[in-house]
């Protein structure tokens, strides 16, 4: 069994016109937002072996928000320049390296990339990721290049006003 996690970043600020895109930091409402959904996985005991993320700041700051609330070690997120402007084919690539003895991954990234990525395995189509949400899809396989052809299931998806609606 292997299972992805896909999170898209959270939301960050477009109040530095001297930054580029790359470096936006996440506005505090993004932080928030990303600490309940942290709340929720850590609430649900999600684990994950391996966290990857975009190398672009806003993607990097969420994966470091949401592996403090899983218990995960800040100092193991792989940063990946490559998913910052990656296509699905890239994202696939990625995983299909990852070692076999790496059972669960949380990958940090970007719309439109991650929501056409997630609607590949997703029985219930989504419209948009939205920011700090996250996508768990279970895969029937024991190797990740067996991906694409295996059986898989939707283990939720969650985003921060599904959580707010909750409270």
């Amino acid at each position: 069994m292997k299972t992805v996690y896909i999170a898209r970043h959270a939301k960050s600020s477009w109040d530095f016109p001297h930054l580029s895109d790359h470096d936006r930091p996440l506005l505090n409402k993004g932080i928030k937002r990303t600490k309940l959904v942290g709340g929720y996985l850590a609430q649900n005991n999600i684990t994950i072996d391996l966290i990857i993320s975009s190398s672009a700041v806003r993607a990097f700051e969420t994966a470091k928000i949401i592996a403090k609330s899983i218990n995960y070690p800040v100092e193991n997120i792989q940063i990946e320049p490559m998913v910052y402007h990656t296509n699905i084919e890239g994202l696939l690539d990625l995983l299909y390296g990852i070692p076999d003895n790496i059972g669960s991954v949380m990958l940090f990234g970007h719309n439109p990339t991650f929501t056409s990525f997630a609607n590949q395995w997703l029985g219930e189509q989504i419209d948009w990721l939205p920011t700090s949400a996250v996508v768990g899809i279970s895969f029937e396989t024991e190797k990740w290049e067996g991906l694409s052809m295996a059986t898989c299931e939707t283990k939720f998806v969650i985003a921060p006003k599904m959580l707010k609606s909750k409270n």
